[in-house]
């Protein structure tokens, strides 16, 4: 059971990850929330060499390191096309800013999780699976955020957004549920609560749009 349900949190995530890079392609626009990548890619990095490090070579952390890669690509996405959507919110700004903030954001996310290693270390995985669910709340959000102000669904999908939602709720069932994690538990029934909010919101916006 564990095993199934940690292949469908995989291969849900996988299926988010490949899909913001097919859409950015296809759209011209960035699709991960600037400040859920900066966290995606600070964990998973962290996690996925420190276990490699340590010679722990198990399904989760294989799946981390893929992660992890497909996050260098989404990052290399974001400072392609989000300068654009910088300039239009800070008018006047010189383009240098864009990088400077995007560098500042991605090293205070990489001090955040380092935190939570040094509160909780690495034994037992709490630290990683604290991190991982509050920043999933936080993602959860930062996606209806990114869909409201955009007010279109360029570089969304159902696919995107229903991966997302299954990809957190299968590890809410293994390390809330199974494991009797009650942060664990909270964060991912607040993360479903929010992904179904953002599922049915993106439906409504791409129907007004008469996209398919």
């Amino acid at each position: 059971m564990e095993m199934f349900l940690t292949l469908v949190s995989g291969i849900g995530w996988c299926i988010v990850y490949e899909e913001c890079i097919r859409l950015a392609r296809k759209d011209k626009v960035y699709t991960m929330p600037f400040w859920a990548l900066a966290m995606n890619i600070t964990w998973e990095g962290i996690y996925s060499i420190s276990e490699l490090a340590s010679g722990l070579i198990e399904l989760q952390e294989v799946v981390n390191l893929i992660w992890f890669f497909l996050d260098i690509v989404i990052l290399a996405i974001f400072l392609k096309y989000g300068k654009k959507e910088w300039q239009n919110d800070h008018p006047g700004t010189q383009d240098w800013t864009f990088y400077v903030w995007t560098a500042l954001g991605i090293i205070a996310m990489f001090i955040v999780q380092i935190a939570f290693v040094f509160e909780f270390g690495v034994q037992g995985h709490l630290s990683a699976q604290y991190a991982a669910f509050i920043q999933n709340l936080i993602m959860s959000i930062a996606f209806i955020a990114m869909l409201q102000k955009r007010k279109s669904s360029q570089g969304q999908s159902m696919l995107l957004a229903v991966g997302k939602w299954l990809g957190t709720l299968a590890p809410t069932i293994t390390m809330g549920i199974l494991s009797t994690n009650y942060v664990v538990l909270a964060c991912g029934f607040l993360c479903s609560i929010y992904d179904i909010v953002y599922i049915i919101l993106l439906y409504q916006r791409r129907k007004g749009s008469n996209l398919r």
